[in-house]
């Protein structure tokens, strides 16, 4: 084939190319203003706006108009939910590095307080997210109105609690009480543990659900946790007395070893042959090998 040849079939390729194939501008070779352009107007793709919306939070404070039209979009239920999420977090991250965006900040509060109540539990969650982290009040107690109420709650129980965390109260305690007591699910309780891991009176609590047998393995492991932030002398006492339990299960006993380990009396350890012995057989049981070298090396550091 002529030279001629080739060159006029690749131009007769390139002539019969659709227009729409051509790789549309990507947004990071937009400018600022050209993505808050796209990224509100309701006649782009939602593809479309969702990627430029990653560039509206460096244009959010050019003028007075626009951050109070991305928090309109925020709001508007009539727009699709990926459009409003992805305004949402452009806001959020103009909130912490948009020069100017102070002025706004009561606006984008009580943006984010309207959303907390919206039909989407998406939208729901990410704004009382929002809230939760700013340790706003009324974030606060809407949660805990719904860990009461269960009719009224915003956000399934575990989610309400991971996020009451950031800003714990007396009420919040009583509440993960209750939660636990009455558990609505497992992943619930155990995140009513978590939060009580920081409440100093939860001691006698999380010694009780340690040594229960009929209690989850994780259940008793976030008890052991929190037991030795809480009361560390009474962890090291349920811990040996576990360690010499041979009903116990494997994965606490090791759990016991390694509180032993890291955080008991060495001297005390030492002379402690009763223990001794009992970490000794648990080295030679059926124990997985990674449960069992533990306890060789704890009987290797402190046997005479």
């Amino acid at each position: 084939m002529s030279k001629k040849s080739i060159v006029a079939k690749k131009s007769k390729k390139a002539a019969g190319k659709s227009p729409s194939t051509a790789k549309p501008k990507t947004a990071s070779r937009m400018s600022p203003k050209a993505a808050y352009s796209i990224a509100t107007s309701s006649k782009k793709t939602v593809r479309e706006r969702v990627a430029a919306m990653s560039l509206v939070p460096m244009a959010a404070t050019e003028s007075e108009e626009k951050p109070q039209a991305v928090m309109n979009l925020v709001r508007n239920t009539a727009e699709p939910l990926k459009v409003r999420l992805a305004a949402l977090q452009s806001l959020a991250a103009a909130s912490f590095s948009a020069e100017g965006f102070d002025s706004w900040r009561g606006d984008y509060i009580a943006t984010l307080r309207a959303v907390a109540e919206d039909p989407e539990l998406e939208m729901r969650q990410r704004a009382l997210g929002l809230l939760a982290r700013e340790q706003d009040g009324f974030a606060q107690k809407k949660l805990l109105e719904g860990l009461q109420h269960p009719e009224k709650a915003l956000l399934p129980p575990e989610k309400a609690l991971q996020l009451i965390s950031y800003d714990v109260h007396a009420e919040a305690y009583a509440v993960a009480r209750d939660i636990v007591e009455k558990p609505p699910n497992p992943d619930a309780k155990r995140e009513a543990l978590r939060l009580l891991a920081a409440d100093a009176k939860a001691a006698p609590l999380f010694e009780k659900l340690l040594r229960d047998k009929d209690e989850t393995r994780e259940v008793r492991q976030i008890s052991a946790s929190a037991l030795q932030t809480l009361k560390p002398e009474k962890l090291q006492e349920h811990a040996r007395e576990m360690l010499l339990d041979k009903s116990e299960f494997d994965d606490i006993q090791a759990t016991s070893l390694t509180a032993i380990t890291q955080f008991g009396d060495e001297e005390s350890i030492a002379k402690d042959d009763k223990l001794l012995k009992s970490v000794d057989r648990f080295s030679a049981s059926k124990a997985p090998a990674k449960y069992k070298q533990s306890a060789r090396r704890f009987v290797s550091k402190y046997s005479k």
